[in-house]
């Protein structure tokens, strides 16, 4: 199989000699870097990688990182100084013709930097890196799939630990606690841990907001694995739920299976979308799904492409995409269900595999 970076050269119309990575300080590090180079220790804050049309690069980073660098099948250049920075770009450089940026995610300083180094032609292949980026290869499903494993887990775990009198920050401190000691290296993104009103706010964290009788409870979490992300989302009712809550909860329950139903290779992701908007739109909760319905996954939490109608993408397998309808009504209450899959030769697998009936909690 290609390796990473032939893959990206191939989307290339443009006869490019290298590409140059080149990071800034956190957070301007490209996790393009990861990718090309597959480490997953280390800042490498001012460090950089030149990849070439034949799959191979080469690493500059300080003596900090060294030794995480040198993990890397590839070469290591090591620098003490700021300045054997420009030197070692000015010898690389200075005899191409043609350089690739990831021009997403380059800071102003880097580009001067290397436009400072060379008379070559600077040319933007962000859009190559995303698209080889968005299509997952072996070792990257399976560090997905063991971080979907770990927020699965706790998923489940936490019905046992939430209820009334607990506070959202006590909740989501105990899913970043349990998520570590099942093996993640961190949180993937802020955790969502929102009750009550606070749950029609999609993108709300937490708060002191005490968890209270009748709340909806919405947590929305994910791990991160070998420096790959997953992204669960579960919604819950503290004490006896409404016939209101039901109805949202089973709206948005159908709205994601039918979701689930359609995806396979060659469908438009921006269709999926519709189907579950369709769904949600012909209730009373008519105009209440206020985001697009799902986003790629990997080393970013949005890694670059979604399942919305504001995105052209048409699925392919190895794509790994959230799948997240919900209903979020002011002052009331919002659910969200939120699941990670990966397109497969003829639809999907279901990474995230946490219980999503709806559940009630005492």
């Amino acid at each position: 199989m290609k390796n990473r970076i032939e893959r990206i050269f191939e989307k290339e119309d443009e006869d490019i000699d290298a590409i140059v990575i080149l990071n800034s300080t956190k957070p301007h590090v490209d996790l393009t870097f990861y990718y090309i180079t597959g480490l997953i220790q280390g800042e490498f804050e001012g460090s950089g990688v030149i990849a070439y049309p034949d799959g191979k690069a080469e690493i500059m980073t300080s003596r900090l990182e060294e030794e995480s660098a040198k993990k890397a099948d590839m070469p290591v250049h090591t620098i003490s100084k700021t300045d054997e920075r420009e030197e070692w770009l000015n010898e690389k450089l200075d005899d191409l013709n043609k350089i690739g940026v990831n021009s997403s995610e380059l800071t102003y300083s880097a580009y001067k930097k290397i436009r400072g180094s060379t008379d070559a032609e600077i040319v933007d292949v962000s859009d190559s890196i995303a698209e080889t980026r968005n299509i997952k290869d072996e070792e990257e499903i399976e560090r997905l799939s063991e971080a979907c494993r770990i927020a699965s887990k706790v998923a489940e775990e936490m019905t046992d630990f939430i209820k009334p009198g607990l506070k959202e920050y006590q909740v989501a401190a105990e899913i970043s606690y349990r998520m570590k000691k099942l093996g993640a290296t961190a949180d993937a993104f802020d955790t969502i841990s929102s009750s009550g009103p606070n749950s029609a706010e999609p993108h709300y964290t937490s708060g002191n907001r005490v968890i209270q009788e009748g709340d909806f409870i919405v947590l929305d979490f994910g791990a991160l694995y070998k420096r790959y992300r997953s992204d669960i989302t579960r919604t819950y009712i503290i004490g006896e739920a409404s016939d209101k809550q039901r109805r949202m909860y089973e709206t948005v329950l159908k709205a994601q299976e039918a979701a689930l139903d359609m995806i396979k290779p060659g469908v438009e992701g921006s269709k999926i979308h519709e189907v579950a908007q369709e769904v949600i739109d012909s209730t009373e909760f008519e105009g209440y799904f206020t985001h697009g319905l799902g986003h790629s996954i990997g080393l970013a939490i949005h890694d670059g492409s979604g399942l919305s109608p504001n995105v052209d993408v048409v699925l392919q397998p190895g794509m790994v995409y959230t799948v997240e309808p919900g209903i979020y009504i002011p002052e009331f209450g919002g659910v969200r269900i939120e699941d990670d899959i990966v397109v497969t030769e003829k639809g999907c697998d279901i990474l995230t595999d946490a219980n999503k009936d709806l559940t009630v909690l005492g």
